[in-house]
């Protein structure tokens, strides 16, 4: 008998972000500060509830949105990188690399609990979120949480979580 394995996945041209950023690599590189129009899509693996859905995808729709509204218009900051340093001075976040440093308002970030702000840690970022949003509403655990984060056409970043 074959086996059914249901899953919802939710992409909407509005959960999408608009984010400053710039990662560090190979221990002595820092790239210098761009941007992206990131496109944000959730996959949930599970079984099917009492009203035939894996997951409603209006509020699992609904929780991403309020995930990428956070991050749009944003400068996106790494709290747990090795590299680089934070420090709030006033109303600004300055963010040191070796001799180099920004500041940048402090209401214009969003200082992430990721070591870096590549397209991999933002992606496992949100589906963490995702995963404190479902268990706040009560749901089970899914089988398979899939959160893609595109940078730009043709380049993105995916992370499976299995709860």
């Amino acid at each position: 008998m074959p086996v059914s394995r249901f899953k919802v996945r939710v992409t909407k041209d509005y959960l999408v972000f608009s984010s400053g950023h710039f990662i560090t690599f190979d221990g002595d590189h820092c790239e210098r500060i761009h941007g992206h129009n990131y496109r944000a899509a959730v996959e949930v693996d599970g079984d099917l509830d009492a009203n035939a859905y894996v997951v409603d995808f209006i509020a699992l729709r609904d929780m991403t949105r309020v995930i990428t509204d956070e991050l749009d218009h944003r400068m996106l900051l790494p709290a747990k990188s090795p590299l680089i340093a934070l420090e709030v001075v006033g109303p600004n976040t300055v963010a040191r690399y070796r001799d180099r440093y920004w500041s940048f308002p402090s209401d214009e970030c969003v200082v992430l609990p990721i070591a870096n702000t590549t397209a991999e840690l933002i992606a496992e970022y949100i589906a963490g979120r995702l995963l404190e949003a479902m268990k706040a509403r009560g749901w089970p655990s899914p089988r398979t949480l899939r959160v893609e984060v595109e940078e730009c056409f043709g380049q993105s970043a995916e992370i499976e979580l299995t709860p």
